[in-house]
């Protein structure tokens, strides 16, 4: 009897143990972001995603384990020669991601591997697409170029490229001494540019200052002449009113007996000395044959002014 019992024991123990192993090959917890893929009998079955999941035990079992995350691979630094037959080291970094977890398993034996490569060819191809100075400047344009060859060779293999960044481009010594010593001398030319338009404006500042001094003192000359000419004229003009009014005042004063005589006066004392100042200046005086000759003028100058007057 107790060996009947101690035989139920033991078969229990061993059902309860297959049982938890059973439970335990077939329940699959696949954690997120992650798939299983399942084979039944060597042959593809399905492919388990995130989650709770339940296969076949004994029958069933997980193949492959495949990340459905982005992943970043190092692209080894290679050699490739460019357009115009530069010989560079360049290396890079590639993103990429699994979409189909049984392409990437029976597609390809290494899918990281396989990517790795095609990037490597795909970038010495798109380099000797182009030259050298192009390879600097349109670095973005090159990873773009090497993201779409990738993605059509990569379909089959359920892998999706997202990008591809060039770390770094290293050219031959000669090249870099040569690009180093083009740099400065376009330094050198952008620091002559800057300097000569310097010149060039101080130039023009000087010249429209010159011009605007000139401008300047042809105002000044033009004020003072007009300023002066006004001046003349408001002399002239006071000139002429005080002959005017001298005049006046002597016709006035002519008009009278006493003016008469006193204009009698001045012009035999103006004929005197009219005749004294040419003694002085000839050796040869003509005396007047007759003694009243400067009555005679003062008569003469006498009546005019009468006939002046009268009119």
């Amino acid at each position: 009897m107790e060996l009947l019992l101690e035989y139920i024991l033991t078969a229990q123990t061993l059902i309860l143990v297959f049982v938890i192993v059973l439970l335990k090959t077939s329940i699959k917890f696949v954690p997120q972001n992650r798939a299983y893929v399942i084979e039944r009998f060597g042959k593809y079955q399905s492919s388990k995603e995130a989650g709770l999941n339940f296969i076949f035990p004994f029958i069933d079992r997980v193949s492959a384990d495949r990340s459905l995350k982005e992943q970043a691979v190092d692209v080894p630094e290679q050699s490739a020669i460019t357009k115009d037959n530069i010989s560079l080291h360049v290396d890079g970094v590639l993103y990429f991601r699994v979409l189909d977890p049984y392409k990437a398993t029976y597609g390809v034996d290494d899918y990281v591997f396989a990517v790795t490569q095609l990037a490597q060819t795909t970038m010495r191809s798109e380099l000797g697409k182009m030259e050298l100075d192009k390879t600097f400047e349109e670095r973005d344009v090159l990873n773009t170029n090497i993201v779409t060859s990738i993605n059509d060779a990569a379909g089959p293999w359920g892998i999706q490229v997202l990008r591809y960044e060039i770390k770094d481009i290293v050219p031959p010594q000669s090249i870099m001494e040569a690009m180093e010593a083009q740099m400065k001398a376009e330094r050198v030319k952008r620091a002559q540019i800057l300097e000569s338009e310097g010149d060039r404006q101080a130039a023009i500042n000087r010249a429209e200052g010159e011009k605007a001094s000139v401008v300047l003192a042809a105002e000044a000359d033009k004020s003072e002449a007009i300023l002066r000419a006004e001046g003349e004229a408001k002399a002239i003009v006071a000139v002429a009113t005080a002959q005017a009014e001298a005049l006046r005042q002597v016709g006035e004063a002519a008009a009278t007996e006493d003016g008469q005589k006193a204009i009698q006066l001045d012009l035999a004392t103006k004929a005197i000395e009219a005749k004294q100042a040419i003694a002085k200046e000839s050796s040869v005086v003509l005396l007047p044959d007759s003694s009243t000759e400067a009555a005679s003028v003062v008569a003469q100058a006498m009546t005019i002014i009468n006939t002046l007057n009268k009119g």
